[in-house]
């Protein structure tokens, strides 16, 4: 076995699919600490299921003594992710482990009092201590219970304009609120945020799971939320186009499964998968022709229709992945923020996102858990997803 240099960039993780056990732990910290090399320090992005919380110290206390491990990110999540591995609603813990030695790295921990700040105009640089101009990308947990995610979303699109933000909201399972936790314990911030600067390169995915269905149209109406017409009919009457225009066998799984896909870029001759930004459909009027979906769309704008389904996700992750294998090469590492919504409820058997990842890319280090919400960039800007698998991906520059 060869292992890398103080120089060379470095990953590991450790995927433990049940109850905390100390010494367990122990021995996959200290394997992965050989793994990683000599040298260097080394940030792990941690998540655990809620029935790890009352461990955390000694948790904590295992990785700073046994890995060396003094910066950590992490969250609860309700299931976690490892290679080609994911567990729903069972306790477990995963872990990424980065040795970057020549890589700039900053963690903001921002408080509902900082979004207060923002809400009244102060720039993000203020707060994150970063600018613009030094370094390539973030990656993100947030508590969603603690932070007004269109607020911070458009400060962040304003502030750090077409850099990627990947990353998910915290979430758990039955009765437990989610929580965000640093190498000192659990902490009260709305989010974690990290920024990367030279030595690494940051690439990502963000699989919305749909395809487009009907055709492309301008939106020619609107009220607030409310598509009033689309290609100056009525946004009712479109939708129904849209749905007699599935076959038997896709209309009878359509209920609930239809969204609005919001072109990003009008500057397009054609429209494929991934130009669109995948709202829900509140409901509709068929009566007065109108319907109401998650998003605040604009005259001019073109939509199309899209179906969510167990085929439609699993084809859409595929080519995502394989895109960006050719786009980006190689990575060493990855994370995978998955939607609570997907999993085995959406395609039925275990293990799907990760598997695919680890299709595609082999069996690089990888962590991540199930969110309740995702985080990545469509079209140059950074959204909060639904149903949506969000990959970051670490790259050597």
């Amino acid at each position: 076995m060869t292992f890398p240099g103080e120089n060379d960039n470095a990953s590991a993780s450790i995927f433990l699919p049940s109850a905390f056990h100390g010494e367990k732990l122990v021995e996959e910290v200290q394997a992965a600490r050989q793994q990683l090399g000599r040298g260097g320090p080394v940030l792990a992005f941690v998540f655990v299921s809620v029935e790890w919380a009352p461990h955390l110290s000694e948790m904590l206390e295992i990785l700073r003594r046994e890995g060396g491990i003094d910066n950590v990110v992490g969250c609860s999540g309700g299931g976690l992710v490892g290679i080609g591995q994911e567990i729903e609603q069972a306790p477990g813990c995963t872990m990424l482990f980065l040795k970057l030695p020549a890589t700039r790295l900053r963690r903001a921990e921002i408080t509902s009092g900082d979004l207060e700040d923002v809400a009244k105009g102060a720039p993000l640089d203020m707060i994150t201590g970063v600018t613009r101009e030094d370094f390539s990308g973030w990656v993100t947990v947030a508590n969603p219970m603690r932070l007004p995610t269109d607020l911070w979303l458009a400060a962040w699109n304003r502030d750090y304009a077409g850099l990627p933000l990947y990353g998910g909201l915290a979430s758990s399972h039955g009765t437990e609120d989610p929580f965000l936790f640093t190498e000192e314990g659990r902490t009260d911030a709305a989010m974690l945020a990290v920024h990367f600067a030279d030595g690494v390169r940051l690439g990502g995915v963000v699989s919305q799971g749909c395809r487009p269905i009907g055709e492309p149209y301008i939106v020619t109406r609107v009220n607030q939320n409310m598509l009033v017409t689309i290609g100056q009919r009525s946004a009712y009457e479109v939708l129904e186009e849209a749905f007699d225009s599935l076959d038997l066998a896709d209309q009878f799984g359509a209920k609930g499964n239809i969204f609005a896909g919001l072109a990003i870029s009008e500057y397009k001759d054609e429209f494929r998968r991934g130009d669109f930004l995948v709202r829900n459909i509140l409901g509709g009027d068929p009566q007065a022709g109108v319907l109401a979906v998650g998003a605040f769309p604009r005259v001019g704008q073109t939509l199309q229709f899209q179906l969510r389904d167990r085929n439609a996700a699993d084809e859409d992750l595929r080519l995502q992945c394989a895109a960006a294998q050719n786009r980006y090469g190689q990575p060493f590492a990855g994370l995978l923020f998955s939607c609570l919504g997907r999993g085995r409820s959406l395609f039925g058997d275990p293990h799907h996102d990760s598997a695919v990842v680890e299709d595609v890319f082999g069996r690089i280090p990888l962590s991540g858990f199930f969110c309740s919400g995702e985080i990545g960039p469509v079209g140059g800007q950074n959204f909060l997803h639904g149903y949506t698998a969000a990959t970051v991906f670490f790259m050597h520059s």
